[in-house]
């Protein structure tokens, strides 16, 4: 059965107002966006700088550090999901969520027991739903995430790393983030945080850059107990930056293909409401016609 004309107006009246709310939405993205880009950017070259470092001294170490060094066989394995705290930002979270899912599949075939982080609350809303047990979560921050909160999240991993097995401990760490690699792609990643492994060879001497000299005061084996868990903290910054840069920028792609998409609704039932205003109109006109008609026919017989 078609639709009325009064159905049609209040049709288009609402989907006007969703537009309106799609297309907020989609400025406000736009106008984060690129504070978001240029802190996650920004924070890339610390990173690269402190593998370096870390590297570097420990090189130098004399004895194994228990962050660099982990056990011959990991059975247990922490997984760190960062997703959205909302949604109406496309797939972000679920491809995120699915990374997730293969990285759990994949521990799990190799016989590690998995220990479930999360940040974002649809993260945490999908392992809850399907009774994953869940260690630790966090919420309220996922677009705008600041270092005390990756301080918090990056101790509370180390301490877990630092316990031992049979007290709850962890022997690894994965994280789970999604890499903003432009505007239109994002891309979602699984990594080990710890324990590190520590990469030889960084500099590139072939290219003309120098390797540079470090001085380690008083010991190696002091400087690279303070600098890993600075180490870790960034690195759980950056995997923040980088997931709060790529949802504002999918919640952007999202709400401009919402507007885009209301915009043809609005089209749509504007031709189907003028359609049917002139069906009506029609219809007017023959009743009109057909009475004036009766009645001069009731005129001529009397």
């Amino acid at each position: 059965m078609p639709a009325s004309l009064r159905e049609l107006r209040q049709r288009r009246k609402s989907v006007a107002a969703t537009q309106k709310i799609t297309r907020a939405m989609e400025l406000i993205a736009a106008s984060r966006i690129i504070k978001a880009q240029r802190a996650a950017q920004a924070g890339e070259p610390y990173i690269t700088e402190m593998i370096r470092a870390v590297s570097a001294v420990a090189t130098y170490s004399r004895d194994p550090h228990p962050l660099t060094e982990g056990p011959e066989r990991v059975r247990r394995a922490a997984m760190l999901v960062i997703t959205s705290d909302r949604g109406m930002n496309g797939a972000y979270s679920a491809n995120a969520i699915k990374t997730a899912a293969r990285l759990r599949e994949r521990l799990e075939r190799e016989g590690v027991e998995v220990v479930r982080y999360a940040i974002g609350r649809k993260g945490i809303a999908y392992m809850k739903f399907r009774n994953q047990p869940i260690r630790r979560e966090w919420d309220g921050f996922s677009d705008a995430p600041t270092f005390a909160h990756a301080q918090e999240i990056a101790d509370a991993l180390i301490a877990d790393f630092l316990t031992p097995y049979e007290d709850g401990g962890v022997d690894a760490i994965y994280g789970v983030y999604t890499r903003m690699e432009s505007m239109l792609t994002q891309t979602p990643r699984a990594r080990r945080l710890l324990p590190l492994e520590v990469v030889e060879g960084v500099h590139d001497p072939a290219a003309g850059e120098l390797l540079p000299l470090y001085e380690f005061e008083p010991d190696p084996d002091t400087v690279l107990d303070a600098l890993l868990p600075m180490y870790v903290r960034s690195r759980v910054w950056f995997y923040l930056l980088q997931s709060a840069a790529s949802q504002l920028a999918s919640q952007q792609r999202a709400m401009k293909s919402a507007t885009d998409n209301a915009k043809q609704l609005i089209e749509r039932l504007t031709r189907e409401a003028n359609q049917a205003r002139q069906a009506e109109i029609t219809q007017e006109i023959s009743e009109i016609v057909g009475g004036a008609g009766a009645l001069a026919d009731a005129a001529a017989q009397d």
